[in-house]
């Protein structure tokens, strides 16, 4: 694929998405001394949580302020950030051109997709309101903060179940609320697994979510229940932040993530994806150190064949 008459410049790795995984491959891929672009559309999947957990050395860090951070870092060894979103990826046979919203375009020799993903937030009066601060999606996240206190698990199905048993490490007082969907408890070992844990299983929908001096203290249910709650868990659907791995072909499994091998390589020649589109953990942690190794296994693929050694036994 020639370089576009608009493009003067082809960048060694193009990386989509700022969170954790982009902005660490952004880093180590600058300190590999390659050209990076970073297009991020600013609109982070965690904006609204208080706090992250388990990172490193960062207890509590503010979201705003870990992407600022990692932001400032990638800036200084010579990283190009971009607020912008791509909407587009035309795959050549040695780079891809990326269209831009604002109709700007960069091409890059290497492609890695750290866009994360979404969240389907039910439709529930006053939850936006607590989101962040005692609404949760991620138990391994936000588990330790509900230590002995009165949980609910708003979902339904398999989601549902695994939170409210993964939500039993740290507390017993779980409620799985469907909000008016069907329980979805088919194997008996749902079942089996709640009725053990003494977990009650509640269809009604949930009306409002209620706080009072801004503290979460309530659910209020169709049927005219009050619901004590001191912290909730959305069992919600995912779904990747963008289309440019469906654009390009990526493999991916049933929930729409990225399969990639042990190097972050898709099934895409040249296109590689690290953070929370990937199966497994969604931990912000995770994340970084998916964007490091990516960067690492990218910049292997960018070394001149003469400047690499076989490896042993080959």
């Amino acid at each position: 694929m020639p370089i576009p008459a608009a493009v003067s410049k082809t960048y060694d790795a193009a990386i989509v998405g700022g969170g954790p995984a982009g902005l660490s491959a952004a880093i180590w891929l600058s300190r590999y001394l390659h050209s990076v672009v970073l297009v991020d559309s600013g609109d982070p999947r965690n904006w609204e949580t208080r706090g992250v957990n388990g990172f490193l050395g960062l207890p509590g860090v503010r979201p705003s302020e870990l992407r600022a951070a990692g932001r400032e870092e990638a800036w200084k060894y010579g990283a190009v950030l971009v607020d912008d979103t791509v909407e587009s990826v035309s795959p050549g046979d040695d780079c891809f051109d990326l269209g831009l919203h604002s109709g700007d375009r960069y091409v890059a020799r290497r492609l890695l997709l750290a866009i994360g993903l979404k969240d389907v937030w039910p439709d529930i009066p006053g939850l936006a309101r607590v989101y962040g601060s005692t609404a949760h999606i991620c138990p391994d996240c936000d588990g330790y903060e509900t230590r002995g206190r009165k949980t609910v698990v708003i979902g339904s199905g398999r989601r549902a179940v695994g939170m409210a048993l993964n939500l039993s490490t740290w507390t017993r007082e779980i409620i799985i609320v469907t909000n008016g969907e069907a329980p979805e408890l088919n194997a008996p070992e749902y079942c089996e697994k709640l009725d053990a844990l003494n977990v009650p299983v509640l269809t009604d929908r949930v009306e409002q979510v209620c706080t009072e001096d801004g503290r979460l203290h309530c659910l209020k249910l169709a049927n005219g229940m009050d619901l004590d709650v001191e912290k909730i868990f959305i069992a919600t659907e995912q779904y990747p932040a963008d289309d440019l791995g469906a654009q390009l072909g990526c493999e991916r499994d049933a929930g729409g993530h990225i399969v990639v091998d042990r190097h972050y390589h898709t099934s895409v020649h040249n296109v590689f994806a690290a953070g929370d589109i990937l199966p497994g953990s969604q931990l912000a942690i995770a994340a970084a150190a998916d964007g490091a190794v990516a960067a690492l296994s990218i910049h292997k693929s960018l070394v001149p064949a003469g400047r690499k050694l076989e490896p042993l036994g080959s």
